[in-house]
């Protein structure tokens, strides 16, 4: 497998990783981070391990949200001089929510390759299997921090026909269901996908209400990583 392009210039491979079952992770981003120059890892002590799972000793260097504008310029620099790069995140497929998207941007404008390399992503995973509909939907990220521009957000899309999906962290999960029944229905329905692929995996499709009273009452349905899945508004007949 070639790692690098006939300019001479190395290749950006944006590699996705699983998001809690190692066996998740694909036989070609094993390949692919045994023979890149090196790995760019939002956490290089997390990825450090799933490395040495798969037997790979390879160099790494950190790029996350507080230096990836700087970390980009120095790694378009190494791509240009034939190096060939991984971009992976702490879990699942980077730029849903993780660092990388200047990279990739900045790699891009220069003319240069950027190859996906598929794999795990939570928000797929968790559609795949929600029994929502799927055939359009909207991927909102992770919701803002306070209650007041949470609830200003569900009331944007309040009327929104579309399946509608974001992350939460277990921090906010219970106040961000508190906010969102003061805006929908209370039968409007929803999934909670919780810990994916994950030893805890939970995945609940019930009505707001519902699952607003099993997360209040259960402390493990205030454990792990969430992503909720918001059944789009009925049309108007």
């Amino acid at each position: 497998m070639s790692v690098s392009n006939v300019s001479g210039c190395g290749k950006l491979y944006v590699v996705a990783t699983p998001i809690g079952n190692l066996a998740d992770m694909t036989f070609r981003a094993v390949e692919v981070l045994k023979k890149v120059d090196l790995v760019a890892a939002e956490d290089t002590r997390h990825v450090k391990m799933l490395l040495q799972h798969y037997g790979i000793t390879n160099k790494l260097v950190s790029l996350h949200q507080h230096n990836e504008d700087k970390a980009a310029l120095v790694l378009l620099e190494k791509l240009r001089e034939g190096q060939s790069i991984a971009l992976v995140s702490d879990a699942g497929t980077p730029l849903l929510s993780d660092p990388g998207m200047p990279l990739v941007k900045m790699v891009k404008e220069a003319g240069l390759d950027v190859v996906p390399i598929p794999g795990a992503c939570a928000l797929i995973t968790a559609l795949s299997a929600a029994g929502l509909p799927v055939t359009q939907f909207s991927f909102e990220g992770f919701l803002p921090r306070t209650s007041s521009a949470r609830k200003a957000f569900f009331s944007e899309r309040l009327q929104a026909k579309k399946t509608w999906i974001f992350y939460e962290s277990c921090h906010r999960i219970l106040a961000t269901l508190q906010d969102m029944a003061e805006i929908l229905p209370l039968d409007r329905q929803i999934v909670i996908a919780r810990e994916l692929t994950k030893l805890h995996e939970t995945i609940v499709k019930t009505s707001l209400g519902d699952a607003l009273l099993l997360v209040t009452q259960n402390d493990n349905m205030r454990k792990g990583e969430f992503v909720v899945i918001v059944d789009g508004a009925i049309e108007d007949k």
